[in-house]
């Protein structure tokens, strides 16, 4: 008599295990699905902090919630609390209001240590490849932040020629914090020459604060390079029935593309949720483009007409679901440092596919009729900006 077969969380808990990707299994996750809900959640938990706030993020917006924050890091400074900020250098000055050289000396002045990971230097070669693009806070080695906002107001108030900005970030406690732990002194030593560790930043958890089990799944050119895309590939080649996806830069490397095929082609049930909108003017065009061949395969495609969503999420058979700053595209599965949690837990799985659901009554239908809609140029301008994708 054949034996069960293994569901798809329990085959990609094999494939973790056997690349030595670890997983805990004490976490309590709270979803943090608007800015408004992550920023106070995350002011609040820094009020309790005793020991030290640590943050990573691709960059900080110069604009009224990055001044609260400072402002709440300086009084825990007071307190004798250790702050350590790290942001990217190429981010920093992508931003449309970046931290300037005399915002850093105040920052500073206020006895937080900030660091700029990579900076943009002459000839400038290094920033087009590999850049921080992840979005972490460590709170006492115990509590943790990761996701896909940095810090922003637009989070909370949209933009004028977007309208809201959509985005997930989630709250952990447990085992798995100390891999973020892990992730951000590694970075923070490479960028301050510093060395910084040992046990006072990883603290004895005094009870199991919850039941899920996650793997923290990080991205480091040149230590780990494939390990999010791999993963990626291994959950969507081992899903059954459902497979849900929102992605704001969906134009997907060739490998992943194949992985998304196969399982339509297997009867799996794809579902992608893409924006209408982006801050970056071409890509909902190179999306649609990419999305189009997916949807004649058939797959089910939803153009999100309320602002832009920024949310980078994906979940799998109701059971298995990602959430982290990993894009679909070649920057994040092939240049970029990038932090995903996998997530092994039926309920916080369907809180995700709730907001899904949820999003669908924003959404428009990909259909034949809908993209010759569009026109020939349109279509056009998908496929060229299609071609440029991978390096932005």
């Amino acid at each position: 008599m054949l034996g069960r077969a293994q569901t798809a969380d329990e085959q990609v808990k094999q494939y973790l295990a056997e690349r030595r990707i670890y997983m805990t299994t004490d976490n309590s996750i709270e979803l943090l699905e608007t800015g408004a809900e992550k920023f106070a959640d995350l002011f609040d938990y820094i009020n309790r902090a005793r020991h030290h706030i640590h943050l990573e993020y691709f960059n900080f917006r110069h604009d009224s919630i990055a001044n609260l924050l400072f402002v709440k890091l300086a009084e825990k400074v007071r307190e004798g609390v250790q702050v350590r900020i790290l942001f990217d250098g190429f981010g920093n000055k992508s931003n449309s209001r970046p931290l300037t050289r005399r915002d850093l000396k105040g920052i500073r002045g206020m006895g937080i240590e900030i660091y700029e990971f990579d900076p943009v230097r002459f000839p400038f070669i290094n920033h087009v490849f590999h850049r921080d693009h992840r979005k972490i806070v460590v709170i006492d080695g115990c509590v943790g932040y990761m996701g896909g906002m940095n810090v922003a107001d637009y989070y909370i108030e949209g933009l004028p020629k977007i309208g809201a900005w959509h985005d997930m970030h989630m709250r952990i406690e447990g085992s798995a914090v100390y891999d973020l732990q892990d992730i951000f002194l590694r970075t923070w030593n490479r960028a301050s020459r510093q060395f910084i560790g040992g046990e006072a930043y990883y603290p004895i958890l005094p009870l199991p604060p919850g039941e899920s089990t996650v793997a923290i799944v990080d991205r480091e050119p040149r230590v780990n390079p494939d390990e999010i895309r791999d993963a990626f590939i291994a959950a969507l080649d081992n899903a059954r029935e459902t497979v849900q996806i929102i992605n704001p830069y969906f134009v997907p490397t060739t490998s992943v593309r194949r992985a998304l095929k196969r399982a339509v082609d297997r009867g799996v049930r794809l579902e992608i949720m893409v924006s209408a909108k982006s801050d970056i003017s071409f890509t909902p065009d190179a999306v649609a483009y990419i999305t189009h061949t997916l949807m004649k395969r058939g797959a089910q495609i939803y153009i999100n007409n309320d602002g832009f969503h920024h949310t980078k999420i994906m979940m799998v058979d109701g059971t298995l679901s990602f959430v982290g700053s990993a894009n679909l595209n070649s920057r994040s599965l092939r240049y970029d440092y990038e932090t995903n949690a996998f997530i092994f837990d039926q309920e916080i799985t369907q809180q995700l596919i709730a907001l899904f659901e949820r999003e669908k009554t924003n959404s428009t239908l990909m259909t034949l009729e809908y993209w010759k809609e569009r026109g020939l140029w349109k279509n056009f301008i998908g496929w060229f900006a299609n071609l440029f994708i991978p390096v932005l």
